[in-house]
């Protein structure tokens, strides 16, 4: 089993009680709750509460053996995965999780400036750039640098780039402000850019209407139909503007582990490898690849959306899969994707939700969106912290986890 995300872990908790041997093996020691990564990237939330050791979490399964290793490579031939460390591990069985990472549609020299999201080290690098950027304003004598230093650019109006852009004005208008005594932490500028038409695209229209519309009343600029031509450390170009900041954020798109390359099988624009309706690898029925890794049709034709429930989704049927196999009996029939509904909040009383059957928007569907993502978490403390935290910031306007941490010499980083 390779990767400990939402796919992997629910593969490895529908395997209990199976005759297995699993090795579990993922490059961080932790599975992450990627749907509350941007609140600690906004510092509403500590990493310990969005992320736990895998260790733990299946420290009662004696059947499954945990290691830290990076996997570089797969040997259909011999069946083994090789590390990164030379070291090879075989099996009999390969279930592939390994995920996605942001992608800057072919102009990768942007990475260094446009900072995306998707793991810890993303996100408190992320908290880091935006709290350093309202410090260095603070310290800052010419104007115009100084508004450099208070804008800050989401790049991409899908749900992370939504709630990013939510979040940061509700931070510098409302949190931030009686803190600083140098500047207005509310005149920061927000500014949100899609090369589509309209934010939050999978929503229905009279959603992402209703999510343009809160966004600008938090002061958000939205930017639709056009496209980034270039990122610096000074600023970001899209359409004819050029536009001075320090701060750049990228939730723009996504490309898949190169899972496909490992096993030379088709993937599609983004590296997600093409798999069959049971989830395996075509010409390779004991590997199974889900989540993030793969794409695979829904009801409607398009492919499964990249989010959480699809990937859980996906870990049960192979789990399914699995034991049905060893029990010599039929295979389930094709994996077929139940969409459960689509969430996004906007800011701290404000979220939409499309359930299909039903639409919510404003302060219920904000409440709804809380009550689903405690549910999901994983652990009654954790529940309890993440519950509290937001219940104070819905009170107070104020974030608990506003820590700058690692990185260079306050001199040097935005500089």
């Amino acid at each position: 089993m390779v990767g400990a995300g939402f796919g992997g872990l629910e593969t490895v908790k529908g395997l209990a009680g199976a005759p297995v041997a699993i090795t579990f093996i993922d490059r961080r020691n932790h599975h992450l709750f990627q749907p509350l990564l941007y609140q600690v990237a906004t510092a509403s939330l500590a990493t310990s509460e969005v992320a736990w050791p895998i260790r733990s979490l299946v420290r009662d399964r004696r059947e499954v053996t945990t290691l830290l290793a990076e996997v570089v490579g797969v040997d259909p031939d011999q069946k083994r995965v090789r590390l990164e460390d030379g070291a090879s591990i075989t099996y009999d069985t390969l279930v592939l999780a390994t995920g996605a990472r942001h992608a800057y549609f072919g102009h990768d020299e942007w990475e260094p400036f446009a900072l995306g999201l998707k793991t810890i080290e993303d996100a408190t690098t992320i908290r880091r750039r935006i709290l350093l950027a309202f410090e260095r304003a603070e310290r800052e004598a010419d104007p115009a640098l100084r508004q450099a230093f208070l804008t800050f650019v989401i790049v991409g109006a899908g749900p992370t780039g939504v709630e990013l852009a939510g979040t940061i004005a509700e931070l510098a208008r409302s949190t931030l402000a009686p803190d600083f005594r140098n500047i207005d932490t509310g005149s920061a500028r927000v500014v949100l850019i899609e090369a589509g038409p309209r934010v939050l695209a999978g929503f229905p229209d009279d959603l992402s209407d209703y999510a343009q519309r809160s966004l600008e009343k938090l002061g958000v600029e939205v930017e639709l139909g056009q496209p980034v031509s270039d990122c610096t450390a000074e600023g970001v170009t899209y359409g004819e503007v050029r536009l001075a900041t320090r701060t750049i954020l990228w939730a723009a798109g996504v490309r898949a582990s190169p899972a496909a390359e490992w096993l030379g099988a088709p993937f599609d624009g983004a590296g997600r490898l093409r798999v069959a309706p049971d989830l395996t690898v075509p010409g390779h029925p004991e590997i199974f690849a889900i989540g993030d890794t793969v794409t695979i049709a829904g009801p409607d034709g398009r492919p499964a959306p990249g989010i959480a429930p699809a990937a859980k989704q996906e870990g049960q049927y192979v789990a399914a899969v699995i034991k049905a196999r060893l029990r010599g009996e039929a295979a389930p029939r094709p994996f077929r994707y139940r969409h459960e509904g689509s969430l996004a909040q906007i800011g701290k009383r404000r979220a939409v939700i499309d359930f299909g059957w039903i639409k919510l928007r404003g302060a219920l569907a904000w409440w709804l969106w809380g009550i689903a993502h405690i549910y999901f978490l994983i652990g009654t403390r954790t529940r309890l912290n993440v519950a509290i935290n937001w219940l104070w910031i819905h009170a107070r306007d104020q974030r608990s986890a506003r820590l700058i941490t690692q990185g260079r010499p306050i001199g040097t980083e935005l500089s």
